[in-house]
Formats: structure tokens, C-alpha cells, sequence
């Protein structure tokens, strides 16, 4: 059986550092005097108390820590956060039925960006600053998962950001608290940069703060239903280079700022970048072909595919009403992602790229059946564990978004926003195609249970499929 205690024991850490974070919004009631500051106040007590609990109950524990508790572990976090996060919400707007309320948490936590929550503009400060913390929180915690965790599990190919424990000379940084302290320290850095620029560029101090947040953690939420269509065409540039920025492998970060040799897969950046040009070049013309001016187009093709590889899902037009053409290219660069290491969902392009390299392998062995080549990846070898790991992966999101398209077309949707709506979930892009959900709607009118749909497939597109499919394995729990 896994080590119980030492998971409660992070889980704990991980719920106490919610209920600080949960102050913070509680400060902006109380000094706004927002009457519903007392509900915001309330809602700390929660995780406090079970934070706590957990924390004295297993502080004491001596059990190891292996890959049964970090699978345990991962899962465990993802499913506790979304519940307790989910608390400002009930609390502060009592009147927000609890599918709404589980919702909007998970899509933040994941960073997925999805929103049933219309009329942003009257809400309190207080609840729309609590949605962007939560996809800041989500954020930072996806890349400690990447880094820390999911290399360890093999998940998808995800070992190639494995060190051995001997091969310090290859580490960015020699001890996991120093890598802590550096992606933290990028992390709060790009948000700190990002919220100055932005606020220099016309921005309200609030507005701001929100969007930082939720750009360097290409979460998308914004505070306004028109999301950055609410902003002039200065303010989306910047917003774009952000969203770039945090669809990059935070390692890349550490290691230029601190200037240490280390391996960290950097050819995926190019690549990313090459997909985001080529695509937003194809969205422009389509815009170009719509009527749009060619500056116009050229912006809101550039932005809006950066939107979507980076899993951001900002929105600066609603890019549906430029044809069918623009569909069929949002649709297939959904399931593209950004950079491992990164806050970025979706597939992710260094997976991509090891897939076609292991076809075209597959081709030039076909002819001469003794012949073996070698698979390198970012001029490092790499296993066939590897290129096992990545197929599997990317055969098991299909077949989850097709399941989740019926599953959800069972709910009473068209084809085409089931299909949409389950593929932007698994990839946590954010919004989905369609008159309904798509970049000028939102998932409001879903009923309850294909959102509790959506909030199921948005936690296993960030947990990497794997990670929770395992726990169903009979063998896991036994010793």
C-alpha cells in the first residue's frame, strides 16, 4: 500500500498555503467595505483547519516517499484544491448554484480558462481578484508538477526532464530547494514585469494585477466579458509577448538569468514560435479575406493563435465569424500546447515533435528491417520508452476527447460544441467553437451535468491522462 502520511502532509502544506492566499482578497473586501468581506473571511477558516489538521497529524511521519505517493499525491492535490477553491464563490454569491461554483475553480486552478460567470464587470473586485489568484496558484503548481513530478512517473515522454540524482553536472541547479526558489522567483518576476508594463500601457492597476496573473499562468480569466477586447491594440501586443513568455520552459528562464550550464529542452521554443507565425499568418489572411483591415488582421491572427498554443484563451475578436477556414485552424491548434516546463496545456510541442520523428523513423526502417537508427531529441538520445510514452499519450487524448464529445452531445449539445468544448477541456485552452461557448460566449448555459462533464475532463488534461488512470490499476495498491 502507498505511504498515506507523507501525502496528507503536503496536502496539508498545499491547503494552508490556499488559506493564506484566500486573505488576500479578503483585504480587498474589507478595505473596498464590501459587506460580503465576512463571507471572504469565512471561507479561510476551511482550509486552515484541515491544512492544519493534516500537517500536525503527519508531521511526524518517517514513511519514504516513492512513485506510488507522488501518483497518489498528484491526484489527491488536484481533486482536494478544486473543492476548497471553490468555496469564495458559494459563500460571497450565494445565489451561484454549485456546478457554476465547482466549475469556475477547476477551469482556474487548471489553468484552463473556461467560465460559466457573465456580467464580470458588477462583480465585486474581491471575487474577480480570488479567480485570477486561483489561476496564478494553479500555475506555479504546474510547473513544480512538471518539473518535479510527472518526469518521475514517465508520463508521456515527460522523463526527458529527468536528472539522475548523480548527474549533478548536468543539473541547472544542484539542490531542489535552489530550483524551487529560481522557477518561484521567474514566476512572481514575469507576473511583477508583465503587471508594470501592462499598467504603463493604459491599464487600471487592478486590471493590471488580474491580467498578469493570468497571462504568465496562461490561465486566460479576465475582468472583463469581452475579455482583451476590452483593451486597445498596444495592450494586446504586450499581452501576447507575455502569453509567449509563459508558454516557455521556466528552466530556460532560470538558467539564462542565473547563468549556469544545464540541459533543458529548449528546441521546442522555435518550434513553438514557427507554429504561432505560421498560424497566426492563416488566421490573418483569413481575417484580410472577412474584411478586416490588414493591421487588424494581422493583430488579431497573431494573438489569438498565440492564445490558443499557449492554452492562454484570451480573446481579442471573436475569430468565428471569419469562416470556416479559422475554425478548422483554432480547432486543430487546441490540441497543439506550448512548451514542457511551462504553464501551458494541451499535448505539448516537444511531444509532437518526437512523434514525428519516431514516424519518420518508422519510414526509413520499413525498406531495410535490420536497420536501426537512432532517436535523438534536442541532440540528446533518447529510449523507446520514450516514443512508447508520447504515442500512448497522444492516443489516449484522442480517444478521451471523443468520449467526452459523446458524453457531452448526450447533454443535449450540437456536435460541433461537444467536439469543441471536450477537446479545449482536455487541452485546457479555454473556449470552445460554436454559437454557444465559443470566443464570445461562454459555458453558462451548459446544464449541470456537462459541466460536471467539463470539470472532469479539465482535470485530466492537466493531470496528463496517466497519472489518474493508473490509480485504477488493481496493482497499485498492492505491495
Amino acid at each position: 500500500m502507498p505511504s498515506l502520511r507523507p501525502v496528507f502532509l503536503i496536502v496539508g502544506l498545499v491547503l494552508l498555503v490556499l488559506a493564506v492566499a484566500m486573505t488576500v482578497p479578503v483585504w480587498l473586501a474589507a478595505v473596498e467595505h464590501d459587506s460580503g468581506w465576512s463571507s471572504h473571511a469565512a471561507t479561510v477558516l476551511v482550509p486552515a483547519f484541515i491544512g492544519a489538521v493534516c500537517v500536525i497529524g503527519a508531521r511526524t511521519a518517517g514513511s519514504k516517499f516513492g512513485l506510488r505517493e507522488a501518483y497518489l499525491l498528484t491526484s489527491t492535490v488536484w481533486l482536494i484544491v478544486p473543492l476548497v477553491g471553490a468555496l469564495p464563490f458559494l459563500w460571497v454569491d450565494p445565489t451561484l448554484p454549485f456546478a457554476d461554483a465547482i466549475f469556475e475553480s477547476v477551469s482556474g486552478l487548471t489553468t484552463t480558462g473556461s467560465t460559466v460567470i457573465t456580467g464580470l464587470n458588477t462583480l465585486p473586485d474581491s471575487f474577480l481578484l480570488w479567480r485570477s489568484i486561483l489561476q496564478w496558484l494553479g500555475g506555479i503548481g504546474i510547473i513544480v508538477m512538471a518539473i518535479a513530478i510527472l518526469p518521475l512517473l514517465k508520463i508521456g515522454g515527460m522523463q526527458l526532464m529527468q536528472r539522475e540524482s548523480s548527474d549533478t553536472s548536468e543539473k541547472i541547479l544542484a539542490r531542489p530547494r535552489d530550483i524551487a526558489a529560481g522557477l518561484l522567483g521567474v514566476y512572481v518576476g514575469l507576473t511583477v514585469a508583465c503587471a508594470i508594463v501592462l499598467k504603463l500601457l493604459g491599464m487600471s492597476g487592478f486590471d493590471a494585477i488580474n491580467h498578469a496573473m493570468t497571462t504568465i499562468s496562461t490561465g486566460g480569466f479576465s475582468t472583463h466579458d469581452t475579455s482583451m477586447g476590452h483593451f486597445d491594440a498596444g495592450l494586446q501586443w504586450a499581452v501576447l509577448i507575455f502569453m509567449l513568455a509563459g508558454a516557455m520552459p521556466f528552466l530556460l528562464f532560470v538558467r539564462w538569468i542565473t547563468g549556469v550550464r544545464g540541459y533543458v529542452p529548449a528546441g521546442q521554443v522555435p518550434v513553438m514560435l514557427a507554429v504561432v507565425a505560421i498560424g497566426g499568418g492563416l488566421m490573418a489572411l483569413s481575417a484580410w479575406q472577412s474584411d478586416q483591415p490588414a493591421g487588424d488582421a494581422i493583430r488579431h491572427g497573431l494573438f489569438n493563435v498565440a492564445s490558443i498554443i499557449t492554452t492562454t484563451g484570451f480573446a481579442s475578436t471573436d475569430y468565428q465569424e471569419w469562416g470556416p477556414f479559422a475554425w478548422g485552424i483554432a480547432l486543430v491548434l487546441t490540441i497543439c500546447g506550448g512548451c514542457t516546463g511551462s504553464t501551458s496545456g494541451g499535448v505539448k510541442i516537444f511531444r509532437w515533435q518526437i512523434l514525428f520523428q519516431e514516424i519518420q523513423m518508422t519510414i526509413k526502417e520499413m525498406p531495410r528491417p535490420h536497420r536501426v537508427l537512432a532517436r535523438r531529441y534536442d541532440g540528446r538520445p533518447i529510449d523507446g520508452q520514450v516514443a512508447a510514452g508520447v504515442l500512448v499519450f497522444v492516443v489516449l487524448v484522442g480517444l478521451v476527447s471523443i468520449l467526452g464529445m459523446l458524453a457531452l452531445a448526450a447533454t443535449g449539445l450540437d456536435l460541433m460544441t461537444a467536439l469543441s468544448a471536450s477537446v479545449t477541456a482536455i487541452t485546457n485552452v479555454g473556449p470552445a467553437l460554436g454559437p454557444i461557448a465559443g470566443p464570445s460566449g461562454t459555458f453558462e448555459s451548459f446544464s449541470d451535468p456537462a459541466k460536471y462533464i467539463m470539470v472532469v475532463l479539465m482535470l485530466l488534461g492537466r493531470l496528463e491522462l496517466l497519472t489518474v488512470l493508473v490509480l485504477f490499476d488493481p496493482d497499485f495498491w498492492r505491495s
